[in-house]
């Protein structure tokens, strides 16, 4: 494995570090959408999209026009199916982490998931523990891509934005690191959208991350996948 040149990994959660959007987040909102707006639909690569650009409360907003009541609503719905619902981490994800861990790194976490699923997901992969974890509880004005949680990070584990690297398969999390000139690595091994993918292959100078499922590893390259992680060669 690669030695990164990285002091702290502040990882993405859902399709970075676990396969959940698949297998949770979108069936959980298409529930949500039967009840709230009965004949709508959105397909799996089509709410990648929305999450990626214009975001997840905007659409919900601006597409969907959902009330106050029906946001409330919309969060018991998605609450009540991710706490029966555990996604599984990627292959390679628990090595990459001890590596980091064991190097006297950090491992921190900025997702829009909960918190306590965050950490639950981590308990049920046999992941260590995060140092530092900043999710949805927090005021919408501070989650991502506001840079709130590198400021606190930095701050907090003494550390500068040439220490830290974010990983992540989104805009969101891609603005937060550019907002702080923090080096990011997009995670692109959840899913193939060309949309995500040509906007990530045209964004220098970003450090942008490689999937080599048949090592079962991470490495950090320049460039984003050319082909799905199947076949990516062992070399």
């Amino acid at each position: 494995m690669n030695k990164f040149p990285y002091k702290c990994l502040v990882l993405d959660h859902d399709d970075t570090v676990t396969d959940s959007t698949r297998h949770v987040h979108h069936p959980a909102f298409l529930e949500a959408l039967n009840e709230l707006r009965p004949g709508v639909s959105v397909s799996l690569d089509d709410y990648f999209r929305l999450n990626f650009h214009p975001g997840f409360m905007e659409y919900c907003e601006q597409v969907l026009s959902f009330t106050p009541a029906e946001f409330e609503r919309e969060l018991e719905i998605w609450k009540a199916y991710v706490a029966g619902h555990v996604p599984a981490a990627f292959p390679g994800m628990r090595e990459l982490m001890q590596e980091q861990i064991a190097r006297g790194g950090y491992v921190c976490v900025c997702s829009h998931s909960l918190q306590e699923n965050i950490l639950r997901d981590y308990r049920e992969n046999g992941l260590p523990k995060p140092t530092l974890v900043y999710g949805w509880d927090l005021p919408r004005a501070l989650r991502k891509p506001n840079p709130f949680a590198l400021d606190d990070i930095m701050d907090r584990l003494q550390l500068s934005a040439k220490d830290l690297l974010v990983v992540d398969d989104l805009k969101p999390g891609f603005d937060m690191a550019a907002q702080r000139g923090v080096a990011f690595a997009a995670a692109g091994w959840a899913y193939e959208v060309p949309e995500i993918r040509r906007f990530m292959q045209k964004t220098p100078p970003c450090t942008l991350t490689q999937w080599r499922r048949s090592k079962g590893i991470c490495s950090i390259r320049r460039g984003f996948p050319s082909a799905r992680p199947s076949s990516f060669s062992s070399s």
